[in-house]
This record gives C-alpha cells, structure tokens and sequence, in this order.
C-alpha cells in the first residue's frame, strides 16, 4: 500500500499546454498559390493538405495504423474537424500518411 500512498494525487497533460518551442516559432503569413501551373496541380495539391489534416486529426484521436483508418472513420474524423468530406482518393491517401 505504500507504493500507492507516495503517487501524486493528480496528474496533468501535456497535451492541453504549448511547449516552449513551439511558442518561439514565428507565424509564417499565408502566400497565394503559384499562378499560372495547370489545373491537376492545384488538385493535388489540394488533396494533399485535406489528407494531411485529416491524418493528424486521425493520429490525435488514437487511430495509428492504415488497417485502423477505414473509409468511414476517416470521413467521420474529416466531418468532426469541418472538412468535406474525402473522396476515396483523398481516404487512399490518408492511410498512405499514416505509419
């Protein structure tokens, strides 16, 4: 019982603070997208970030691997952070970002 008595009676996240390093890092201004490139490359870029998104949202909620990611997890997540919905392209992607 002693092992027990010398836990410390309340735990705390770090989770919900900002590291240090992380406050230190100046905020970079958004730049428009490079004009002028064809219309598939705005596309998948586009795609890119959503999947991206998506996939730290994925990994924030506990979903690590690709098998864990199924369609219907991914769009649920997608729709619990304010992105569309994915397409089956952009779920495809999402399991290929995830370890």
């Amino acid at each position: 019982m002693s092992a027990l008595s010398t836990l410390p009676k309340t735990t705390t996240t770090t989770a919900t603070t900002t590291p240090a390093h992380f406050s230190t890092l100046p905020v970079l201004p958004k730049k428009p997208l490079p004009a002028g490139r064809p219309r598939e490359w705005y596309v998948t870029h586009n795609r890119q970030l959503k999947a991206m998104r998506i996939a730290i949202a994925l990994l924030d909620t506990g979903v690590y691997t690709p098998q864990q990611a199924h369609n219907g997890v991914i769009r649920a997540t997608a729709d619990r952070i304010g992105v569309h919905p994915p397409s089956t392209t952009t779920c495809r992607l999402v399991r290929s970002l995830l370890p």
